[in-house]
């Protein structure tokens, strides 16, 4: 069970997602997504952008602790609600990502992020961005979150703990 922090962290990034692997990459420093943005945008391959979007959920064995944590706006265990690829040139800043987000009506808390490369100038395909997406999903349910850059609702990178 992972537990969400408030303290904004700047990471460095291997910034492509291969199959189940990270690919080894220039590491690069992101602490917003307009960094993030602005690494894809770097790349020499075509990028697709993934991102799950997760809320924070009470789990039903918390102590009082946490409980308390949780009301007070902190904790929470990750639940991974809703999915989305996109290429860097479909996404201008965060608040557009955002505002996609809210057309679906679901309250997230955190965005987690990461990149599928293309190869020999060409984009991913759909099928390549919904088997990554699943695999970021199961990732994230397992608590196995090394490979991915989490954003707030404000888009800076977070320190889960």
């Amino acid at each position: 069970m992972f537990f969400i922090g408030s303290m904004y962290h700047s990471w460095a990034f291997d910034l492509t997602l291969e199959g189940s692997l990270i690919k080894k990459a220039p590491t690069m420093n992101i602490s917003t997504f307009a960094d993030l943005l602005q690494a894809a945008r770097q790349q020499t391959e075509p990028q697709r952008l993934l991102f799950v979007f997760a809320s924070a959920e009470l789990p039903t064995d918390a102590t009082s602790a946490q409980r308390e944590r949780f009301l007070a706006g902190q904790g929470g265990a990750l639940v991974p609600i809703m999915c989305v690829d996109k290429t860097p040139n479909e996404l201008g800043s965060f608040a557009d990502l955002t505002e996609e987000s809210h057309q679906f009506g679901q309250m997230w808390q955190i965005v987690f992020a990461a990149a599928l490369p293309g190869h020999g100038g060409l984009a991913p395909s759909s099928a390549a961005a919904e088997a990554a997406l699943q695999r970021m999903v199961e990732a994230i349910k397992a608590g196995n979150l090394g490979t991915l850059i989490p954003f707030d609702r404000q888009g800076q990178a977070l320190l889960l703990g």
